[in-house]
């Protein structure tokens, strides 16, 4: 009866905890860290357990390797989440382990989230870490150099887990196929909405595609299709307010298309239809940056100063403040440049996830982010002729990209000739 208890419970599971990995083999993405020659391989090939903290971001496989320490180990495994535990907890813990040292059994305990614990709290650990009555494996999302105490750290070994990457989702898909029996109907274009979805989160990818089996779309799912099965946003539309968007559209491409008369009508049509002022300046200020942006520095100035003359004056004086932010913006020079930039860094931010940078330009305030590579070979510009050293500045994997194509137009023209130089540069010192 308790085995087939047990085994609908396996079966009501959440897929995620179904496709759990039952070997080191079959953790994606970590082989530096379970590979036979790597920390833990050798750990596991010599019998010689130390305290270790996990630190990676979510969805990882930090819970999973602890299990898996365990298992191999021969420990007993304690689990123990720093969010709603306290000194007290840990005490009852570190005696169980005792006694069973006693048995001769040892103990992995294993904390999740142990930065959550204060530096008064991780105390606790030190002597049972340092007589092993314990191996302490602690989980962390955060920086150890920051949220752990030295004298913790230099009693454990930091290990350094990956972000799942692209190609690590799909090896995580295909087990998925395998197990559930059937493959999923996904475009690649999907597949790459699916990953940035997950940001490198296995156990949310895998929850995604658990909803994707649940719902079994009879299509190949595109981006779209994927994105409305998945959240149903709805959208946002109120007819009651039709009028209202109506003539802040006509102003903004009134304003858009430099016809600052037509400009100037459409503001008044909505000053007259009673529309908040401040409503109408808010438009403006972002008029001033998505459509003039650097051909114009000068017109976000004037926005936010007759934001400012509003407030100072009130209506009705006030509102001639608006009429001549409304004649700089329409007769100013137009470019959306900035708003490209910005649309086109926020997809690519979105597809590449929570990448790394480069570590040599990462700051290395602590012995251990030091040991581990940060800011190693940074150029500091201002040493380097022309004060430029033409470093990568992108995250490691990800090719360079140009977001940003000034105008013709204003301002811009001088900021052309600025990028033009330094692309020179780059390409020089890429030679050198």
């Amino acid at each position: 009866m308790k085995t087939l208890f047990s085994q609908k419970q396996s079966e009501l599971a959440p897929l995620a905890e179904r496709l759990r990995p039952k070997s080191f083999a079959e953790i994606y993405g970590q082989e530096h860290l379970t590979g036979e020659e790597s920390p833990i391989g050798r750990m596991l090939a010599t019998h010689q357990f130390s305290s270790i903290i996990l630190w990676g971001p979510p969805g990882c496989g930090k819970t999973t390797i602890a299990r898996l320490l365990s298992e191999q180990s021969g420990y007993e495994m304690e689990n123990l989440s720093a969010v709603n535990s306290g000194v007290a907890d840990l005490k009852k813990l570190f005696e169980k382990a005792h006694a069973r040292m006693q048995d001769g059994v040892r103990t992995l305990l294993f904390v999740d989230e142990i930065h959550r614990f204060n530096r008064a709290q991780q105390d606790v650990f030190l002597p049972y870490v340092e007589n092993g009555t314990v191996m302490l494996v602690g989980a962390t999302t955060e920086n150890p150099s920051f949220e752990l105490n030295s004298a913790l750290l230099s009693r454990c070994r930091v290990l350094v887990l990956r972000r799942l990457d692209d190609e690590t989702m799909r090896r995580i898909l295909a087990r998925a196929e395998e197990f559930m029996g059937r493959k999923l109907k996904l475009s690649e274009e999907a597949f790459a909405t699916l990953c940035a979805m997950a940001d490198g989160d296995g156990r949310y990818f895998i929850n995604l595609l658990e909803e994707i089996y649940n719902t079994n779309p009879k299509t190949k799912l595109t981006p779209e299709s994927l994105v409305t099965l998945l959240q149903k946003r709805a959208p946002i539309y109120d007819k009651h307010q039709e009028s209202h968007y109506n003539l802040i559209s006509a102003l903004h491409k009134s304003l858009r298309g430099s016809d600052v008369d037509a400009a100037l009508y459409w503001l008044h049509r909505m000053l007259a239809g009673g529309e908040a002022p401040l409503y109408i300046i808010r438009r403006l200020v972002r008029f001033a940056v998505e459509d003039i942006g650097m051909a114009d520095p000068q017109a976000l100035v004037q926005a936010l100063s007759a934001k400012d003359a509003y407030d100072f004056l009130g209506s009705p004086e006030g509102e001639l403040a608006i009429v001549q932010v409304t004649i700089y913006l329409a007769t100013a020079p137009k470019s959306n440049a900035a708003y490209t930039a910005q649309n086109m860094a926020q997809r690519d931010a979105r597809e590449f996830g929570s990448l790394m940078p480069p570590m040599h330009i990462l700051n290395a305030p602590t012995k251990l982010m030091k040991e581990l590579g940060y800011g190693k070979d940074y150029a500091y510009d201002h040493s380097q002729e022309d004060a430029f050293s033409g470093q990568n500045y992108f995250p490691d994997g990800m090719e360079r990209k140009v977001y940003y194509s000034p105008v013709e137009r204003g301002f811009e023209r001088d900021i052309i000739k600025r990028l033009d130089y330094w692309t020179k540069l780059r390409d020089k010192k890429s030679k050198e």
